[in-house]
């Protein structure tokens, strides 16, 4: 056996190398602010897996407090694997196929296995149009490449064709695991603390805890053919492996085999997600968890799972009394996946002053949230009408469908910046002192959004193909009518807008 993660330093970290127990120790004396070869869609599987086997572990071993030296860590971790006295779960490569290792359930015998050359190929599908990483070129892997990749195919992949399913955690083959979570900020800003993330969602998920109950690492256990587990008799916080796979020798360090199943790992189709993670949003009627699609993490969708109403959102994506003297971040994370393509990794990081903290799940929030929403909406129309009149050459009886779609590309911009505005504006809000305040800052929002539609009217007024004769009536008209519906606008508001430009 080689590649102990118990023993062997093999996770390099801004403070060097550690062993799993290792950094777990560190991780808890706040000493770790960076993995530097963790790629970017990797963060929120590994994250996830380091909070629920810390909180595991620490059950096990019945620690009711997060320890800080690596030999209690290494004993916590081995109370998970007690059949296992000379580790083998824990290596990364072990010579007998019917041994469990690392994220690796035994071989059952009788699969056929195709060998993989490099993590990056092992790793989850992540392609996209605009988000294209090229695979199969880490020919200079480490057993850390190795790992990572581990990590996430088997918490995080989706259905792959025949005999390759997904994990049981979301709603579907085609769909993602979700993840909506508060996070320490580093320093009060906008860069996420591995460390002081870790130590939070441990001490919470830990606290939650309700005994131990299941079983918990799922690559420990046999995998015959065509017998899945049955997801009551599992431990809520489970980590699973969807795919077989096992790490080999080979002449330039490490290589993979990977075999298909003829059923999933879990038997959980009827659960939908529900499976008690605690980063996942259910929605309410339809008792599922997010599935992002081909979606971004954009205000609309996040309003709706924070302020819709239909949503339950996940336990870690609320701040607990004794966080709310202190800035967070929201981080919206997932693969935006589909009926056999994926559209990459979707990541969304919204900063959280210490007073928006404190009320971001209130009534009063929901209320402002959904103002917000409207007024977009009733900026966005008013530009709409003002350049779809320009393509009906200025006759509002020549307004159709088609003129309506000579709009569209200048209101994507006004949604860009509609979005980037949403968050900090409501937080505003929810900071502002009084009505009066209140008010002060929704004017200020009507404002820059107005601004935003001027701006792209302007810009896109050219471009609209209208009769060159009819051209100076369209475009007055337009202006007149994008006018006309802001004014509106700000007198609902019982305010008058300042002097435009």
């Amino acid at each position: 056996m080689r590649y102990n993660v118990l023993t062997d330093p093999l996770i390099e970290t801004d403070r060097g190398g550690h062993s799993l127990p290792g950094l777990m120790a560190a991780l808890a004396r706040g000493e770790v602010a960076s993995f530097p070869a963790l790629r970017p869609h990797q963060r929120p599987a590994w994250h996830m897996f380091l909070a629920q086997l810390g909180v595991l572990a620490l059950s096990a071993a019945d620690l009711a407090e997060i320890p800080e030296t690596e030999d209690d860590w290494r004993a916590a971790l081995r109370r998970l694997t007690p059949d296992f006295p000379e580790d083998a779960p824990w290596h990364l490569v072990v010579e007998d196929a019917g041994t469990p290792a690392f994220l690796q359930p035994p071989d059952p015998g009788g699969v056929k296995w195709s060998r993989v050359e490099t993590p990056d190929l092992l790793d989850m599908v992540i392609t996209s149009r605009n988000h294209d990483l090229k695979r199969e070129i880490a020919h200079q892997a480490t057993p850390q490449d190795w790992i990572f990749a581990l990590v996430s195919l088997q918490t995080m992949e989706g259905f792959g064709g025949a005999g390759n399913y997904g994990i049981a955690r979301m709603n579907g083959g085609s769909s993602s695991r979700a993840m909506i979570a508060l996070a320490p900020a580093a320093q009060g800003g906008r860069v996420v603390d591995p460390s002081a993330w870790w130590r939070r969602d441990v001490t919470r998920l830990l606290a939650g805890r309700q005994g131990n109950g299941g079983a918990a690492l799922l690559w420990c256990l046999p995998w015959p053919e065509k017998q899945a587990l049955s997801l009551d008799r599992l431990d809520p916080l489970f980590i699973e492996v969807c795919r077989r796979v096992r790490l080999i020798e080979a002449p330039q360090g490490l290589a993979a085999i990977r075999a298909t199943s003829k059923a999933a790992r879990i038997e959980a189709k009827e659960a939908r997600g529900v499976t008690g993670d605690p980063w996942a949003p259910v929605h309410l009627g339809e008792t599922k968890t997010l599935t992002l699609g081909e979606r971004n993490w954009s205000y609309d969708l996040l309003e709706s799972l924070l302020y819709g109403g239909d949503w339950e959102m996940p336990v870690l994506a609320k701040a607990a009394p004794e966080e709310v003297t202190d800035p967070m971040l929201l981080i919206a994370e997932a693969f935006a996946r589909g009926n056999s393509k994926t559209d990459g990794f979707k990541s969304r990081v919204i900063p959280v002053p210490k007073a928006a903290v404190r009320q971001m799940f209130t009534t009063r929030a929901v209320d402002l949230a959904r103002g917000q929403v409207a007024l977009i909406s009733d900026v966005d129309k008013a530009l709409r009408n003002g350049l779809a009149l320009i393509a009906a050459e200025g006759d509002r009886d020549k307004l159709g469908r088609a003129q309506y779609a000579r709009s569209q590309p200048a209101r994507a911009m006004l949604q860009r910046v509609a979005d980037a505005a949403f968050f900090p504006a409501l937080w505003a809000k929810l900071e502002a002192s009084g009505k009066a305040g209140i008010v002060a800052a929704q004017l200020d929002f009507a404002r820059h959004l107005s601004r935003a539609a001027r701006a792209e009217f302007l810009r896109a007024a050219p471009g609209i193909p209208c009769t060159g004769i009819m051209r100076p009536r369209a475009e007055v008209r337009g202006r007149q009518a994008l006018e006309a519906g802001l004014a509106r606008i700000f007198r609902e508001m019982g305010e008058r807008e300042a002097e435009h430009v």
